[in-house]
């Protein structure tokens, strides 16, 4: 599989479904040689390539009543609706440690988009050039508009790379990964509607006008970026994977039991999937 990635779709709390998909995977002991996520997909990616079976969902399911994981009370006092200090420090150091030797000793690539603020484009570290400050660049790829305070990095001023680029499965090719396992998120007839919040965001970012047109326009490159990945899947360039059904769930979902079952989809699609998968692979090798 040496020529094969795997491109992670964001989408908070949805991001369980690639949980589920990713517990099977690691299950399968089938681990691709290049993981590129944004936001959730790579927060999810982390715990895959730590080989962490199960470290996602109880993260996402067992800690969601928590008003330090996700909460207005967040928002109140760290301006982000998710815990920082819970989410970046006490979740993975303490409460569900994650095995950072393992991650490091890791030969895959694993390469987390972000989008930054100055030039509203997307920005991608790769895992072996940031090892001292990987969770703090999987925070900034993470970090949603109007949710969450901008993170600093260098010089760079960065929020949520799914901003610039939701489903980073172009910036997979340009790194030399031609046929690409894709996850996504939301079921095959969705597609992206405008924002709501154009005024507050015009004016929350008034100092980063690149950045505003990239959030306004995001709903454009979402879709057109669908479009483009379904040209991939009939062309058998991709093979994606993808919610069955539509399960109604929401960014910051706080419903353990709709948790659970978007968990368990995950799961199963990937399961369901599986033998077309490896099939697919092998043809692509």
């Amino acid at each position: 599989m040496k020529d094969i990635g795997l491109v992670l779709e964001g989408g908070g709390m949805r991001g369980v479904y690639t949980a589920g998909v990713l517990d099977f995977f690691m299950e399968k002991d089938l681990y691709f040689p290049y993981v590129i996520g944004v936001s959730a997909g790579a927060c999810n990616a982390a715990s895959y390539i730590s080989k962490q079976t199960g470290r996602s969902k109880k993260i996402n399911i067992k800690y969601i009543k928590n008003p330090r994981y996700l909460s207005l009370r967040n928002l109140i006092l760290e301006k982000s609706i998710f815990g920082i200090k819970f989410v970046y420090d006490e979740l993975p150091n303490k409460l569900e440690p994650f095995d950072y030797k393992t991650f490091e000793n890791s030969q895959q690539k694993f390469v987390i988009g972000t989008t930054d603020c100055i030039t509203g484009e997307a920005l991608y570290f790769e895992k072996n050039d940031c090892r001292d400050n990987i969770l703090q660049i999987i925070r900034a790829s993470s970090s949603l508009p109007l949710l969450a305070p901008m993170v600093k990095i260098e010089d760079k001023i960065l929020l949520d790379g799914g901003l610039a680029d939701s489903i980073p499965v172009k910036k997979a090719m340009e790194d030399g990964y031609l046929k690409n396992i894709i996850i996504l998120t939301r079921n095959k007839e969705y597609r992206k509607e405008p924002t709501k919040f154009s005024g507050i965001i015009k004016i929350k970012y008034k100092k980063y006008p690149k950045l505003i047109d990239t959030i306004l326009n995001r709903y454009k490159v979402y879709n057109k970026t669908l479009d483009y990945i379904i040209s991939l899947e009939e062309n058998e360039q991709a093979f994606v994977i993808r919610p069955a059904s539509d399960l109604k769930v929401d960014r910051l979902e706080k419903n353990p039991e709709k948790l659970a079952a978007l968990y368990q989809l995950g799961y199963e699609d990937a399961k369901n999937n599986y033998n077309k998968m490896i099939n697919w692979i092998q043809k692509s090798n």
